[in-house]
């Protein structure tokens, strides 16, 4: 196989790579395997995750979103912005835009750097409920907002050990088979609360998580009724904002807002992921 044009794009500090896969330069490999090889930090491009950009006969254009083990995920909204921003500039969408993803056709808004993604409205939503871990139990809050997330506030975030506590709650039999994400958030003074996230596929902490911070937001709008839109600190320094619309339980109309930057465009030669 020839060498594969790719961007290197980051959301909030979460890395991704992104291929334009409208001529299915991706189609004759394995895809699982290949996403999980060029994932490979050092020896590889290296990524949270990556993204095939590919058609759509309905929307401008329709997503295939991996983890970085390869495994497939439905939604993610630091990737979602990218996406939406890439093909901006590669002429595929508008700067107002919709596309196909696994958890339902996604709207965007790209101005400059920062964008603005429709997110799935959340389901599943679970407060304040107790679970039984090998040191103890533990108290937490659970929704779906794309994909499944726990929520875990704390006095402070940076003195828990994430990828212990991530990994306990990932794989509690609680959120079997499919596991969750794990969030730890935290107030910071006056200003936004802190987050910390234990992605699932990656297995351990990334530096930002779109539907992680949608997820918190909306536990803040529930526990602490904290209005539209809610700010978070993310553990790579970039605040994400979380809009909606909130009756009683219910929330509608929840958007994610915040940079998607390019690093850097490159060929990926088929050393990256044979070895």
């Amino acid at each position: 196989m020839n060498p594969i044009p790719f961007w290197k794009m980051s959301g909030s500090g979460n890395d991704f790579i992104i291929i334009d896969n409208r001529a299915g330069v991706v189609e004759t490999v394995e895809v699982p395997r290949f996403v999980a090889m060029t994932c490979r930090r050092r020896m590889s491009v290296g990524a949270d995750g990556l993204i095939l950009i590919e058609p759509s006969r309905r929307v401008d254009f329709q997503w295939r979103f991996f983890n970085a083990d390869g495994s497939v995920a439905e939604m993610c909204g630091n990737g979602a912005r990218c996406a939406a921003r890439f093909a901006h500039l590669n002429g595929i969408a508008p700067a107002d835009m919709a596309f196909e993803t696994l958890a339902g056709v996604i709207t965007a808004r790209v101005r400059g750097d920062q964008v603005r993604v429709g997110m799935s409205d959340p389901r599943d939503i679970v407060i304040q409920e107790t679970i039984d871990l090998p040191d103890g139990r533990i108290t937490l809050s659970h929704l779906n907002t794309g994909v499944p997330h726990a929520v875990i506030e704390v006095p402070d975030a940076d003195a828990v050990d994430l990828g212990a506590l991530g990994s306990a709650v990932r794989y509690h039999s609680r959120f079997a088979p499919a596991g969750t994400n794990v969030n730890l958030i935290a107030p910071v003074g006056e200003g936004p609360w802190a987050i910390r996230t234990y992605e699932r596929g990656v297995e351990g902490e990334t530096l930002a998580c779109g539907t992680g911070v949608s997820a918190a937001a909306l536990v803040l709008a529930l526990r602490h009724d904290h209005p539209s839109p809610v700010t978070l600190a993310t553990r790579g320094g970039s605040l994400l904002k979380v809009h909606f619309q909130r009756t009683g339980q219910d929330f509608s109309d929840v958007a994610l807002e915040g940079d998607a930057r390019v690093i850097y465009e490159g060929r990926l030669w088929p050393e990256g992921w044979r070895y």
